[in-house]
Formats: C-alpha cells, structure tokens, sequence
C-alpha cells in the first residue's frame, strides 16, 4: 500500500464518517491554494483531497482497507489545475469546510407534516361571557382512504429510481480553474424522493390525500375576546404522502351587542333619564347577561356619572370572577314645554333662588398629550 490515507488526514483507522469528515474540513482550510499558494502546499492539499474521496466513500474505503488502492487506476486523469487523479470530490465537501454548510444528502421522504390551518369563528357576547361549545364544518385535507397515503394505486407501489438508483441526486463531473469538481443534485426523474411512481392513485393523483369536509366540536372558553385563537392539534392539513396533520387554530370573532360595549371584562352601556328622574331618583330595568335586574338611580343623580353593577361582566379568561356592568348616566334637559310646565318650573328656580343663576366656571377638560405636556413641567 503506496499511501496511509488515514495518517494524510490524521485520523486512526478507526475514526468514524464524521471524524474523517472534520479532519478534512480542518486540512482544507489550511492548505487550500488560495490560502496558502505554496506548491508543497499544493500538493498537500491534492493529497488529502484524495484521501478524503477514497475514505469517505464507503465502497472505496472497503476497497482500500483490503489492501487496494481505488486511486491507482485514475492517477493522471484529471490533467492540470489542483484536482489531481481525483479532483475534488463532492464540490459539496469543499464548500462545507469553507462555510460551515451541510447539505442534507440521500433520498427526501415522500411524508411530510402537513400546514396549520385557520377558520374564523363568529360568537354572541353571552358565549363569550360564559363560555359555549360550537359545531364547525372544515375543508382540509385528510389521507386517501383508496392508497392509505401512500400515493400508488392499490395493488402497486412506488419504485427505486433508475436514474439515481434510490440516491435521491445524481452527480455530474466538470472541470474548472480548480481542476475535476463533482456537483450534486436532485435526481430529475423522483425529484429528490429516490422512487418514483409508476401508476399513481386515481383517487389523489400520488399526493396521498385528498380534500374533504369534516364536522368538529370546538369547546370555547368562558372569558375568549376577539381576536383570541383556539388550538385544535393535529386538526389541520395532512401533510403529503399522508403524512402527519398540522394543527387549526380557531380565531373568535365577537359579534356586536345591541346594548353593550365590551372593554377588556367590563361592560359599558349608557342610560338616558329625564331631569326630574335624576332629580327624585328613580329605577330603571336593564335586561343583563344574566337576566331582568333594576338600575338604582339615587336622587340628584347627574350627568355623565356611572353605577357599577359588580359581578355582571365577562368571566376573567384566567383566573376567577368576573368583570363588572357600569352602567352611564345621561340627563336630558326638557325642551318644548308648555306653558303650565314652564311656569311650574319658573316657580321652581324661584324657590331654590336659582332666576339668575351665575354658574361655576373651570378650565376645560384636558387631552391626554396636553396632560402629559403639565406633568412634564410640573404642573
């Protein structure tokens, strides 16, 4: 044996792929010509180069440790440049040495994880609150129940490439300024997957699935808001050649109350009364989410004031409770009066001294930049 192609990279003879693989990544970035332009370099370089082709190759690796030499019967092919009696191998290698990439070799896998899927949802402000359980229809994708995913007509099945003979790519040899470069890729014929075909399912035409609707029960909990997504795993697409389901996800939608206004877990809703309701005090009835109740409005009740009704809001999502109803109170001021009102209530203004009244005046309300502006200032 003319040459120790383990002790040209430097691994025993009993290093592993990987091991061989990193000694000639290391080597290679060491001593490649455009590093180091050296011709002892050079040769070097074409040295471990043959070393790595032979020892990398399971069939030449076999060959050489029985005693033979797989580069004798090529030496002088290659002609000029670095490449020498075997060039540079896989041109893959030397671009794994130099960037650090691994390309994934051999045949790809025909079953693959298929795509999440996403519906919409729409739900009353009561289902919110409290929680309810829908029935939805879904078009997705399910495995053929004709080939079971597999993609072949029943009776046949999928077969080695002849192209690549199962490898999945195929090799092609070129010469450049730095000699014999070998280059890798997908197998034309399988496109990758290292079989083919021949007669493929009527029913999926070789996807291994097909499209179908299905019924499902989703379980919406109490609390949910718009825009919250329920996850249904291994609901969604089926991915090809039967592979496993992606998951769905179910994004509510909260349809508009006639009555109120949500805001986090709190409910608003505003109330409108005349003067002399909000004058005497008076109840009012509100049918809530959870049935028929009666609105306190205490005497002298003004304008723009709230009553909360603790406890009559959504469910807190996490955690216990709810949140709270707040109910807004709008006065109006009677117009259009007759004249026995208006003298009833000229007759009022005189009793509380109230015919020329000179008001209160205050700065006016704020913006909230404004507000930020005098905090800022210290005001």
């Amino acid at each position: 044996m003319a040459t120790d192609y383990y002790a040209v990279l430097g691994v025993q003879r009993d290093a592993s792929q990987d091991d061989i693989k990193k000694a000639f990544r290391r080597l290679a970035r060491e001593l490649h010509p455009d590093v180091n332009p050296d011709p002892k370099t050079q040769e070097r370089f074409k040295e471990i180069n043959t070393a790595y082709e032979i020892l990398s190759d399971p069939q030449k690796k076999q060959v050489y440790d029985l005693g033979g030499d797989p580069a004798a019967g090529a030496a002088g092919g290659a002609g000029g440049g670095f490449g020498g009696a075997g060039g540079f191998g896989n041109f893959s290698d030397i671009m794994d040495a130099f960037f650090g990439t691994a390309s994934q070799r051999g045949p790809r896998s025909r079953t693959r994880r298929g795509q999440d899927a996403m519906i919409r949802l729409d739900i009353e402000l009561d289902e919110s609150a409290f929680g309810t359980t829908k029935d939805i229809q879904v078009d997705t994708a399910i495995v053929c129940n004709t080939c079971n995913g597999e993609g072949a007509a029943p009776g046949t099945s999928a077969q080695t490439c002849d192209m690549c003979r199962g490898r999945g790519e195929v090799s092609q040899v070129t010469r450049s300024f730095l000699g014999q470069v070998m280059t890798s890729r997908p197998c034309p014929q399988c496109q990758g997957f290292g079989t083919v075909v021949p007669t493929p399912c009527p029913e999926c035409a070789g996807d291994g699935r097909i499209r179908s609707r299905r019924s499902l029960t989703v379980k919406i909990p109490a609390g949910v808001d718009n825009g919250t997504r329920i996850q249904l795993a291994g609901e969604g697409e089926v991915g090809p050649g039967g592979g496993p389901a992606g998951d769905l996800y179910v994004e509510i939608h909260e349809t508009a109350h006639p009555v109120f206004q949500r805001r986090g877990d709190d409910l608003h809703c505003t109330v409108t009364i005349p003067m002399t309701a909000a004058a005497l005090g008076t109840k009012v009835p509100l049918e809530t989410l959870d049935g028929m109740e009666e609105v306190d409005i205490r005497p002298g009740t003004q304008s723009g004031q709230s009553i909360p009704l603790h406890e009559r809001g959504v469910t807190h999502l996490r955690g216990g409770g709810r949140g709270q109803l707040i109910v807004h109170v709008e006065v109006t001021t009677p117009s259009n009066l007759e004249p026995e009102q208006e003298e009833l209530l000229r007759r009022l203004a005189e009793m509380r001294g109230e015919e020329r009244p000179t008001g209160q005046f205050q700065p006016g309300q704020q913006g909230l930049f404004s507000r930020l502006k005098d905090a800022f200032n210290g005001r």
